[in-house]
Formats: C-alpha cells, structure tokens, sequence
C-alpha cells in the first residue's frame, strides 16, 4: 500500500512538472527568438535590390552591415558573402574574420583579417553577375574566441574553424541584376 502511495505521489509530481514546462515553454521560446541575432543593412532590406554602389555598375564597396543581438560570451566576428547563383557554383565575394565585437561594419572598410574569395584576392569582390539576377548572402557568425587564423584562408577553411565557435549567425540576401552591358 505504501509503494501506491508513492508512486501517486511521483506520478502527480511528474504531471505538475510537465505542466509547468507546458505553461513556460512559449515564454522560453519568445526569449530565445527575441535573442536571435539580426543582420541588416541601410543600404538595401533583406531579399531587396542592392544599390548600384554596391556593384560594378557603382563604386563597388562593401554595404554597411548593422549586427544586433550579439550572444553573450562572443569575442569576435566572422563574416562571409557569397553568391550560390553563380554559373559554375557558389561564388566566394568576401571572407572576412577576427572582426572585434561591433555593432556595425562600415560601408567601404576592412573590418578583420581577410580570407581567400574566388577571385584568388583578399577583398570585397563587388557583385557583377553575367547574367539574371543573383542572391548575394551576407553570413555573420559570433564566435566565443579570435580565431588567430592567417589572412589567406579559404571559405571551406573557415567554416571548418567556425564549427566549434559558433555562438549565433545572422543572415541578410541582396540581389543584383546588372542594369547595363559593361565591358570587364
């Protein structure tokens, strides 16, 4: 009798937890999404047209970026932009890491060390598709350490440093349509 009475007592428990778990949930989750990191730019909205400042119709620099929602514990930043519509796969435009923590990367700037793009080069390739319209990937990573990696390294490198750092990673997609025939 007193081993029913025990687990009556173990089942109600369990149920009062669950319960409780039921009723904090949504409010646990509101937290978590209100903590998401954000990537932005005044430049262009995500999924909207970069401006032609941008790009090898303008001035081809690098947009201003505005990070938000940092996680706790991160020490640097990483940032990679890529195109996946390239015609012969991913076009590597930008990689860039051992960003100091910041809220902003200026438009036109250098804000880390800087990796490999596909151009073999270790800068802002600015967009210029040959044909259509592309999706250009602005990837931000917070990481919990400096990565103390050479300058050089390639995209794949990266990421496979990124692994085990990651705090949070934010995302922001600029399109490009050239406007114009340009001779390269």
């Amino acid at each position: 009798m007193e081993r029913v009475k025990r687990y009556k007592f173990v089942a109600a428990e369990s149920i009062f937890l669950f319960l409780i778990f039921l009723l904090l949930s949504p409010r646990m989750l509101k937290a978590q999404e209100e903590n998401i990191m954000k990537l932005t730019s005044p430049a262009f909205e995500n999924n909207t047209f970069l401006g032609t400042k941008f790009t090898c119709e303008g001035l081809g620099v690098n947009p201003e970026l505005n990070i938000s929602d940092i996680p706790d514990g991160a020490k640097s930043l990483a940032l990679i932009v890529d195109d996946p519509d390239a015609p012969y796969g991913v076009f590597v435009h930008w990689v860039v890491f051992d960003i100091p923590l910041t809220n902003k990367i200026a438009e036109n700037s250098i804000p880390g060390k800087q990796g490999r793009n596909n151009g073999s080069a270790f800068n802002y390739v600015r967009p210029c598709p040959p044909t259509g319209t592309h999706r250009y990937f602005f990837k931000i990573y917070a990481l919990d350490s400096v990565l103390n990696l050479k300058e050089g390294i390639s995209k794949e490198e990266l990421l496979a440093a990124l692994k085990a750092h990651t705090l949070g990673y934010a995302e922001l997609i600029g399109l490009y349509k050239k406007r114009s025939k340009i001779l390269e």
